[in-house]
């Protein structure tokens, strides 16, 4: 999956809810559910996410969207793999990037 997300430090609820094209409340029950998930609140209670939690939400997102995990199987998968998982994940993004890449030039052609 390919966010497009520009480069800042902070991204609100909104823009990461549309980056993984999913309701904001589905990102607040991750938030709940998975401790990686540790957002950032202001002082009206708004959710600053950094680039690691946007990070941490692809991880999820992969897992239980893409892979059909269940939470609690993503869960357990994060816990005991974290490190692992969390390298082939980086590994498997970058090439998708790649791919995205060559195709926009292979249709420019």
């Amino acid at each position: 999956m390919n966010l497009e997300l520009p480069e800042k430090r902070y991204y609100n609820i909104g823009e990461v809810a549309k980056a993984f094209d999913v309701n904001t409340s589905l990102i607040r029950f991750w938030e709940k559910e998975f401790d990686v998930l540790q957002p950032k609140k202001n002082a009206k209670g708004n959710r600053k996410f950094t680039p690691d939690d946007v990070k941490n939400l692809q991880l999820i997102y992969h897992l239980v969207k893409e892979r059909g995990f269940t939470l609690e199987g993503a869960k357990i998968h994060l816990k005991e793999e974290k490190k692992k998982t969390l390298t082939d994940f980086e590994i498997i993004t970058k090439l998708e990037g790649v791919k995205a890449k060559l195709n926009k030039l292979k249709n420019e052609l």
